[in-house]
């Protein structure tokens, strides 16, 4: 598998490698330490190394390939869906209308159009029998991840070709079971909310019972949603040594601003669609484009964040200082 990390080695001098290498074998413990660092050096170091990594151009990669795996992902989500019941793609689009909470309406609209004409022309054993290339396809997706992830951590991949691609199916997978769980919360919470203001008679166990549900189902979207920065942050990139964390600093941050970028650019569009006018008919797709590129931004400067935090934890003894016994990159 290929890797951008020789190029980035080219500008590393030798303290700058021994401490990227230390960061991919020595994991720190906890990433919310600040001893001996702080926030304004973080995010000064933050910002030159989005620079320095080219994380723009390799955000407008994954909006690439995201938008080039969505409609396998979706197919793949419908068919392991399906295993179980046999109206899944109906299910399965009714959880889709979530994702109005963060994509544009005219872009989820041609995404569930499309969605929903795949579906009518498929039948549940011609998508069974497709699984394999949708879940194939659904990866490439995440085999950008790992590649732009090892990049921010200054990797040199040592993967294999096919140990890369089977280790994007098996996170795509997770990935996908994440998600859906995460719009399945909201469902949920709604169809109790909705139950209870028609079956109860008394009002204000009615409306308690509906909140609650609904701060549950949002809760537990949350965590779904933290879940699986999580795992992309400790599966994606070839770590000589990994160490779980439920929740980061860069984690945080990125869906913080995911979340606030994607509001924003929903309201832009309602105040100010001049993409319709510029692109006619293909201005959906340049929406779905530009919140997919939003979506990769705000991974990789989560990615960027952490990073940032080990280097600077590594430089300030926080993290153990043995010898390392793998390369990070052939030199330069």
């Amino acid at each position: 598998m290929s890797s951008s990390s020789p190029v980035v080695d080219r500008r590393l001098n030798q303290h700058e490698r021994r401490v990227w290498e230390m960061v991919a074998c020595r994991p720190i413990e906890n990433l919310w330490t600040r001893e001996g660092m702080s926030i304004g050096k973080i995010a000064k170091c933050t910002w030159q190394g989005l620079l320095d990594d080219h994380i723009f151009g390799h955000a407008a990669e994954l909006g690439f390939y995201f938008l080039f795996s969505l409609f396998p992902t979706l197919i793949c989500a419908s068919a392991i869906l399906g295993l179980a019941a046999r109206s899944a793609s109906h299910i399965y689009d009714r959880l889709l209308q979530y994702l109005a909470l963060v994509i544009p309406t005219s872009a989820l609209g041609t995404v569930l159009s499309t969605f929903d004409q795949t579906t009518a022309h498929s039948s549940s054993g011609k998508i069974t029998f497709g699984l394999i290339a949708a879940v194939w396809s659904a990866s490439v997706g995440i085999s950008a991840v790992q590649e732009t992830l090892d990049a921010v951590y200054k990797i040199y991949d040592r993967r294999s070709y096919f140990k890369a691609r089977a280790e994007a199916i098996i996170l795509t997978i997770i990935l996908i079971a994440t998600v859906s769980l995460c719009l399945a919360c909201l469902f949920g919470g709604d169809f109790v909310a909705t139950w209870a203001h028609h079956d109860l008679r008394h009002a204000a166990l009615a409306d308690t019972v509906g909140v609650t549900a609904r701060i549950c189902g949002w809760s537990l979207s949350t965590a779904f949603l933290a879940l699986s920065f999580a795992l992309t942050y400790y599966l994606a990139p070839d770590m000589r040594a990994r160490r779980w964390h439920w929740i980061t600093p860069g984690a945080a941050i990125g869906m913080g601003a995911w979340l606030v970028a994607s509001l924003a650019f929903r309201i832009y569009l309602h105040f100010f669609n001049t993409f319709s006018l510029t692109y006619g008919s293909l201005g959906a797709v340049i929406i779905l484009l530009m919140w997919f590129y939003i979506t990769g931004l705000m991974l990789l400067v989560g990615a960027e964040i952490n990073s940032e935090i080990e280097a600077a934890a590594v430089e300030a003894g926080i993290a153990p200082q043995s010898p390392s016994q793998y390369p990070v990159a052939p030199a330069a």
